[in-house]
């Protein structure tokens, strides 16, 4: 499957923006979904993920409460809406895709064999 994430940009803190990831070339509906993200000089860290139909769903404590993460199976497409945004959640984003599998966390990036490209978000007065 083939991911494209999109939305990033500069927002001030306490303001809102949505991600998107869109998939292609295979089911969609197939896949787990997560979302991560790389601050500069940091290492990549688990935001959020959600389960092939979306009734499952998991966040880092920092953005409980703040970010949800949609999903419509219609539309190829998972959102990671983010709310209440604070400047240490500057970073770079990307969502990723992985098979069901019960054994292995949905926080562990090593079980995501595909990956977004990555869009930039910016929190900043």
């Amino acid at each position: 499957v083939q991911l494209q994430a999109s939305g990033g940009g500069l927002v001030q803190p306490g303001g809102s923006l949505r991600l998107s990831c869109a998939g292609s070339g295979r089911t969609f509906s197939d896949y787990v979904i997560g979302w991560f993200r790389q601050a500069p000089g940091m290492e990549r860290e688990f935001v959020s993920s959600t389960t092939t139909s979306g009734d499952f769903t998991l966040y880092e404590d920092s953005v409980k409460g703040r970010f949800t993460v949609p999903r419509d199976n219609t539309k190829n497409t998972v959102y990671l809406q983010m709310n209440s945004l604070k400047s240490w959640d500057t970073a770079i984003y990307y969502c990723a895709a992985s098979r069901p599998n019960a054994h292995l966390s949905l926080r562990d990036h090593d079980r995501y064999a595909y990956w977004g490209q990555g869009t930039l978000v910016t929190v900043s007065s």
